[in-house]
């Protein structure tokens, strides 16, 4: 089985749906290819706070159109962009993938021009056509406004997305929303039928995060705890991302100054970049350090305590959770199964409440216990094995479907056995 996804971006360094679904279906046994476009990641931002953020780690440069190469197990096509109506279109991609010739194609959303283009060829290639919907309401302002269906705002919604959205689910099998919310947004505003959604979490790899197994990686814990400038018996809180005013790791930074002055034991951590940094950096007992590639990033995650995520949610969620350690996000995530029986809420925005749920974390026996259920819990339903083997079977299935047109229709459950 030949199964080609498209994405926007490609970032080598980071741990995406896109670096990282290929690769465990290539070990499945399928023939993986990635379409992606000379773009760097989160290029919709302003380019100014792109660069501070993400300059010299994720850029487009060595992202050359044209170019094939084979990554952990997958082909990686990068083809060239050009922008229609404020979106992103990719050069030649009709002709790209006749050339693979796919059983399966995987597109990352459902709106804008990469799916609606892939939805036109399908007919075309007889390829079988897969979506996915990642936008979550915490980003999609529209899901958190009660607007009339006659409002402005709703009517441009309806032009631009709704009908497009609805066009590009007539040709899919399915939608793969990754969360509830991501659900809800895709059925309320980018036009997908309810039947077409199927909700899959995004995974983690479990390869680069688990918890301590071997006397190595507990040197490497105590070495880099050392080197940052945290004893053993400190609390080290642990924050990955991007340092954006919509994230607000700052909040975490208040708050590990605040319990500094409760005479708290104590740290922040702060993995990655941009427009709070300096604001992080001048509070007391919290230190900030780059974005490091993703095959390092477990070390940092296993050399810290506690996982926290202020506002958004995240998939570095996930592989902190794999590495052990208990998560503090707050009570509106749209994904609280990321949370339940492995960490705390606390609420939005609320600094106090904050560090009052980082103090019920002091205790080791507390963080040991949550930090253990949710360890378990990712490498038994969430990790990226476990989610490539879903999305096969599912693509199996839609072959198998095509194979037998004109006999009778057999059911998934049947055909699963």
């Amino acid at each position: 089985m030949r199964v080609v996804l498209l994405t926007e971006v490609f970032a080598r360094n980071m741990g995406y749906l896109e670096n990282l679904l290929p690769k465990y279906l290539g070990r499945l046994g399928v023939d993986a290819h990635v379409v992606a476009m000379d773009v760097p990641p989160y290029h919709p931002m302003n380019a100014k706070e792109s660069k501070v953020t993400y300059g010299g780690f994720a850029d487009s440069t060595d992202l050359v159109p044209g170019s094939v190469e084979v990554l952990q197990g997958f082909t990686l096509h990068i083809l060239s962009h050009k922008k229609m109506f404020g979106r992103l279109k990719m050069v030649d991609l009709r002709e790209k993938l006749a050339s693979l010739r796919p059983d399966i194609v995987q597109a990352t959303h459902v709106i804008g021009w990469i799916p609606l283009q892939a939805a036109i060829a399908k007919p075309l290639l007889g390829y079988k056509f897969f979506t996915a919907a990642h936008y979550h309401a915490s980003v999609f302002p529209l899901a958190r406004k009660k607007l009339s269906p006659w409002s402005t705002e709703r009517l441009v919604c309806g032009i631009t997305r709704t009908v497009p959205g609805w066009l590009v689910s007539q040709a899919t099998e399915k939608c793969y929303a990754i969360t509830t919310d991501c659900a809800d947004v895709a059925v309320r505003f980018f036009g997908v039928p309810k039947t077409k959604i199927e909700l899959c979490s995004l995974g983690v790899d479990t390869e680069l995060f688990h918890t301590i197994s071997n006397e190595i990686e507990d040197e490497a814990r105590v070495e880099l705890r050392q080197r940052l400038g945290f004893s053993e018996s400190e609390i080290v809180c642990i924050y990955t991302g991007r340092f954006s005013e919509e994230k607000n790791p700052l909040l975490l930074a208040k708050a590990i100054a605040e319990l500094t002055e409760l005479g708290q034991p104590f740290r922040g951590l702060f993995v990655g970049n941009g427009a709070q940094a300096k604001a992080i950096q001048s509070c007391s007992r919290c230190v900030t350090h780059p974005f490091v590639p993703v095959h390092e990033l477990g070390n940092f995650y296993r050399a810290s305590d506690v996982g926290v995520w202020p506002t958004q949610e995240s998939l570095s969620i996930l592989d902190a959770a794999a590495c052990g350690l208990p998560i503090v996000a707050n009570q509106g995530m749209a994904a609280p199964e990321r949370l339940d029986g492995n960490g705390l809420a606390y609420k939005l925005n609320d600094q106090g409440d904050l560090v009052r749920v980082l103090l019920e974390l002091r205790d080791p026996r507390t963080r040991e216990r949550l930090g253990s259920i949710g360890a378990q819990k990712m490498a038994r339903d969430f990790s990226w094995e476990s989610v490539a083997r879903r999305r096969l079977q599912d693509y199996e299935y839609a072959l198998r479907t095509r194979k037998r047109q004109g006999e009778a229709a057999i059911s998934k459950e049947e055909f699963l056995g």
